[in-house]
């Protein structure tokens, strides 16, 4: 059956650039190799929901009309992959603002939120594009739909290791509502907090589910635990 905008779909991929430098993959062994490797990733295969902007739009598109086991490879222009360069995401800026006043290219800079790079230094002003690396280039992504999801459960777990890079998480089903029980680690963190509603309204818009609930359950013993890591790290 050909996928359809709205379907749950895990998908493996690994993308690189035309001469052959990779820098993604849902491989964790190819990530490794690559050097593209980070502790925090998910590995083993995307969840995705198609047409939700999930992936880059180029390879979002190339999912709509494929049946499950299609292996491709396609190449995308940078206006449907990373984006074109800004002019206004490169700046300059005395080298006054650098620790003991030194800029030298290459230096990553963390500003705002954003990470830039030293492109240019000229005296006593350097330039910083904080533009993504990855911005104005063609990029090659192969790919393989391993699966299509059925279960309102799998799309739930799926997609919320996609938010949060959690694969274990408590849930319960009664009719059409779906209560998800949040680990504590995760209730202040700013990418959840972030990407709740989004998740929320993808799996109501295209499940049969009615409701979500998130609940934020606190024990005793999680407590008891608490108390004891705040007494050793006051002492």
């Amino acid at each position: 059956m050909a996928l359809q905008k709205g379907d749950f779909i895990r998908v493996s991929y690994t993308g690189k650039f035309e001469e052959g430098r990779i820098f993604d993959t849902t491989d964790e062994e190819v990530a490794k190799t690559e050097g593209v490797y980070s502790p925090q990733g998910v590995y083993g295969g995307d969840v995705v929901v198609v047409g939700c902007g999930h992936t880059i739009a180029g390879l979002d598109a190339e999912f709509e009309g494929k049946e499950v086991g299609c292996e491709g490879s396609v190449v995308i222009g940078p206006e449907n992959a990373f984006g074109l360069p800004q002019e206004d995401l490169i700046t300059s800026v005395s080298t006054s603002k650098f620790k003991d006043g030194r800029a030298n290219v290459g230096m990553i800079i963390e500003q705002d939120g954003r990470q830039g790079v030293v492109t240019k230094v000229v005296g006593r002003r350097a330039t910083i594009d904080f533009n993504s690396p990855l911005a104005g280039k063609n990029v090659v992504y192969d790919y393989k739909i391993e699966a299509i999801l059925s279960t309102n459960e799998e799309k739930i777990r799926g997609l919320l290791a996609l938010y949060t890079g959690l694969k274990e998480i408590e849930l319960e089903f009664d009719a059409s509502v779906a209560k998800i029980y949040i680990p504590r680690g995760i209730t202040f963190n700013q990418r959840w907090l972030i990407a709740k509603g989004k998740f929320a309204k993808e799996i109501l818009d295209n499940t049969d589910l009615t409701e979500i609930q998130f609940v934020e359950r606190v024990t005793k013993e999680q407590n008891e635990v608490d108390a004891i890591m705040e007494k050793a790290i006051g002492e």
